[in-house]
């Protein structure tokens, strides 16, 4: 069975950075997978996603500012935020899909989700 568990969201002032983890139990970490986030209201959005051979793509709006990683080893996935600001708060997910052609934005497309964790930029 896959379960995806994320944390470390947390409230911080603009300017700031985090970092999310996400344990991955049950899931084969060579397959596609990433980050999504979601505010109230909107659709949920693809934020940055890890091909099976460490490819990565982001959205336009954390270029520069976001990197995801991942350990193998340890079965984590990574999600370093810095200069974050208040457009960057929402709840976000950790998801997964087992196929080597990540499908991108799609969040219909990713079969396995977290539960969430949230965070908040205040400025």
């Amino acid at each position: 069975q896959v379960k995806l568990v994320e944390s470390g969201g947390a409230s911080v002032q603009t300017g700031g950075s985090l970092k999310l983890s996400c344990v991955v139990y049950g899931f084969e970490m060579e397959y596609c997978m990433g980050w999504f986030r979601q505010v109230p209201g909107a659709n949920r959005e693809g934020v940055a996603i890890m091909a099976f051979d460490g490819a990565t793509s982001y959205a336009t709006s954390v270029k520069g500012r976001f990197t995801v990683s991942k350990d193998n080893t340890k079965n984590i996935l990574l999600l370093e935020m810095n200069n974050l600001n208040p457009e960057d708060t929402a709840m976000y997910y950790c998801v997964a899909v087992r196929r080597w052609n990540c499908p991108g934005g799609n969040a219909d497309a990713y079969e396995h989700w977290g539960q969430g964790t949230q965070v908040t930029v205040s400025s």
